[in-house]
């Protein structure tokens, strides 16, 4: 059983003391990182949140106190008070290695068992441990850092927003279940029978009703849900930055949004990212990098050569292009020699599970071109595909041929695939874009109708909105995603704010009056007593802190995250309840 704190309450901190420190009595309180026992000396290392300080029990102490320290051991609870000293072994590894403290009073606050895991950042112990154990994997200092700055970052950003007359406000967690988007998690109703709220995917729709209240400026940091297949950086539960503001257009939305971004790149990482931020249209982005988030960290763009090879001997670029596909490639500049055939065998087993057939090659060396297809092609159409890519030695070339979903979905990430081996990718280099102009709709062949490629309630660009009803597959949005070194860190719209334009918006989804009015009646009726030009974004506060915390793993930044099956391996849920539980709720399991 633990001793009392007694009258011991703590003055310092363990990461805090300094040289200028030496001579006073501290009272520190902590766990035991490491403990050593000299004989005549006892050295404690004692960890809290803000760092580690050297703890000295000498013989010269009461007997009772010397016996008190020999007894701790890794990760018991303690109290000390004692005077900082000079430390004769300076230890240049930690802020408080050039002073140590010599204990007077040592209290045990209470034993530990020998932990599963261990307490420090370079542990490899598996994932599934770190989950079990999160309370003792919060303890390494790396953790303990990364939600300092996830808790920092919070503040930056509420700091920027009320400066700039933003309100915070609350939506509920209790919401209506929305048809467009991922699944929703429902929560059954006990007093309203067979009824179910749904967890909120995003405040997308209160947050309009925000504007049409004439709130003007809101923002919101916000949980928000998503009960669809997990991914390797997904969560179920997420917290987003949400924002709306009333009388904007594009501009005014980004531009707010850039100070925003400068503020946080400034306070968090002490760097000035250059304004304004470059942007990009969705149909740039897909024709040089074949994907709508790009990273601009490195060049490898797309190239097209169906025009050069469509009369070639090579059958399967030719018949690909009959069949209506395209060729495309990226010049890998300078690295012809980094790639084996091995390797080179690897990279199309990586593009073959994004769908493509297979990957053609061209290296170019100081002997020549090397390739297995070069004997399809004469010597002019090797050329001028050489110059399409502005080939020189020492440069190796990536051809995929297939329907362009496939070529844009296999070489764009091969693109990245290839930067990543080759560890040319800076976690100190940021590159921003905005990607802006994605089609408004695209074609769902399950559903076989048109779904929204945000949500419903996107305006089409002015000049487009006359297609809506003719070629809505033309129709570009009003929406812009923040891009941050290849990932989305952010995304919005403006918003529709006309019922009339709203309606065109519904029925080119495929919905009927009766649909719309069920599934969004009490949003057009809002719409029908004034509604102001507005529009926002939100952005994944856990994506933010990923690429500030330089980590790559979304669970590192999330005090208790789910496992990718969207579980949690702390408490066990979800579990199974009581049937009296499920009685009150009306719910019957069937397993």
């Amino acid at each position: 059983m633990g001793e009392k704190m007694g009258s011991l309450r703590r003055t310092a901190m363990c990461g805090n003391l300094r040289t200028e420190n030496i001579g006073e009595e501290v009272v520190l309180m902590g766990w035991v990182q490491k403990d050593r026992n000299l004989g005549s000396i006892v050295f404690l290392d004692l960890r809290d949140t803000t760092g580690i300080s050297q703890i000295v029990v000498d013989d010269t102490i009461s007997e009772e106190i010397f016996r008190k320290a020999e007894k701790v051991r890794s990760e018991y609870v303690l109290a000390i008070r004692g005077k900082v000293r000079a430390r004769q072994s300076i230890n240049k590894d930690i802020s408080t290695g050039e002073v140590e403290v010599l204990v007077e009073e040592l209290k045990i606050l209470d034993e530990a068992a020998t932990p599963p895991i261990y307490i420090k950042d370079d542990d490899n112990v598996s994932e599934t441990m770190r989950l079990k154990y999160r309370y003792l994997d919060l303890r390494k200092p790396k953790m303990q850092a990364n939600l300092k700055l996830r808790a920092k970052t919070a503040k930056v950003v509420r700091d920027f927003f009320y400066e700039n007359n933003f309100v915070e406000i609350e939506t509920p967690m209790l919401t209506k279940p929305t048809p467009e988007g991922a699944r929703d998690y429902l929560v059954p109703s006990r007093v309203n029978q067979g009824r179910f709220y749904a967890l909120p995917q995003s405040p997308q729709l209160l947050k309009q009703l925000l504007m049409v209240s004439g709130m003007d400026r809101y923002y919101q940091i916000v949980k928000c849900f998503r009960d669809e297949d997990l991914r390797a950086n997904r969560q179920p539960e997420f917290t987003q930055i949400d924002v709306e503001m009333s009388f904007v257009d594009v501009d005014d939305v980004i531009n707010m949004n850039e100070k925003l971004l400068y503020r946080l790149f400034k306070d968090i990482k002490d760097v000035e990212i250059d304004l304004p931020i470059k942007r990009m249209t969705y149909k740039e982005a897909m024709e040089k990098y074949g994907v709508d988030k790009p990273d601009l960290r490195f060049g490898f763009e797309f190239k097209d050569i169906s025009d050069l090879v469509k009369s070639c001997g090579f059958k399967v670029f030719t018949t690909t292009l009959e069949n209506g596909g395209v060729v495309k490639g990226i010049n890998v500049k300078g690295y012809a020699d980094r790639f084996s055939r091995k390797d080179i065998n690897s990279l199309e087993e990586f593009a073959k599970t994004y769908g493509a057939k297979g990957l053609a090659w061209i290296k170019i060396t100081d002997e020549g071109v090397t390739s297995p297809i070069s004997k399809f092609f004469s010597e002019d159409e090797l050329k001028t595909i050489l110059e399409r890519f502005e080939g020189q030695e020492g440069d190796i070339i990536l051809i995929i041929a297939d329907k362009l979903s496939i070529v844009c979905d296999s070489l764009g990430n091969l693109r990245n695939e290839v930067a990543k081996r080759l560890e040319i990718l800076s976690n100190d280099d940021y590159k921003l874009v905005w990607i802006t102009e994605f089609p408004l709709l695209e074609f769902d062949e399950e559903e076989n109708r048109y779904v929204a490629k945000h949500h419903p309630f996107t305006h089409p660009l002015d000049e487009d909105i006359d297609m809506l009803e003719t070629n809505p597959e033309l129709v570009r949005a009003k929406a812009y995603d923040i891009v941050i070194n290849g990932d989305e860190m952010g995304g919005g719209s403006i918003r529709i704010n006309n019922s009339d334009l709203q309606a065109k918006m519904f029925k080119a989804l495929g919905f009927s009056e009766e649909e719309s009015s069920n599934k969004f009646g009490f949003l057009m009726d809002a719409f029908k007593y004034g509604t102001p030009p507005h529009g926002g974004i939100a952005y994944g506060l856990d994506r933010l802190i990923m690429l500030f915390s330089d980590s790559s793993n979304i669970r590192d930044v999330i005090a208790f995250p789910k496992t990718q099956s969207a579980t949690c391996l702390l408490t066990d849920a979800p579990t199974s309840v009581p049937n009296k539980q499920l009685e009150e709720v009306h719910i019957n399991v069937l397993v």
